[in-house]
Order: C-alpha cells, then sequence, then structure tokens
C-alpha cells in the first residue's frame, strides 16, 4: 500500500481534476512509476494493481487532501469492499 500525494492542495480528486486535469493524470502516472519499480506492473511480470481516490466522508476520505492509494501484491475480489 502506498500513498500517492501531491504538493498542492486540494480537498479530493474531484478538486484535483476540476482545478488541474493534468495533475490527475500525472498522479496516475507516478503510481505506474511506483508499481513498476515494485514489481506490480503487469509490463515486469507482476499481476497487476489497484488504484483508490477516496472522494468524500461518505467514501470514508478521511485526510481531505488529494492522495491516490496504490494496492497490490496480493489478490483482490470484486467488487470491492
Amino acid at each position: 500500500h502506498v500513498l500517492v500525494v501531491p504538493v498542492d492542495h486540494a480537498a479530493n480528486a474531484a478538486d484535483t481534476a476540476a482545478a488541474d486535469p493534468a495533475l490527475a493524470g500525472r498522479l496516475i502516472l507516478a503510481a505506474r512509476t511506483v508499481a513498476i519499480a515494485e514489481g506490480l506492473d503487469e509490463s515486469v511480470g507482476g499481476s497487476g494493481y489497484r488504484l483508490v481516490f477516496n472522494t468524500g466522508a461518505g467514501a470514508q476520505q478521511t485526510v481531505f487532501h488529494t492522495h491516490l492509494h496504490l494496492l497490490g501484491g496480493k489478490p483482490f475480489r470484486w467488487p470491492p469492499g
């Protein structure tokens, strides 16, 4: 479990995407870079990973600064939760 956190403040992913769509894309690319480095990305033989933005208190967001959760290294089920 790795958090990808931008320096620029926005309360959540939706606010980040509205204010700076390119930053939202850079967060996802940064997560992919970490996933490759950790051997999670399929391009390096990994089994994949999950990216999660919790947006709003009802979605269990508890830190109100945009951050992206990178999850991997174990089997996932669907639906999550």
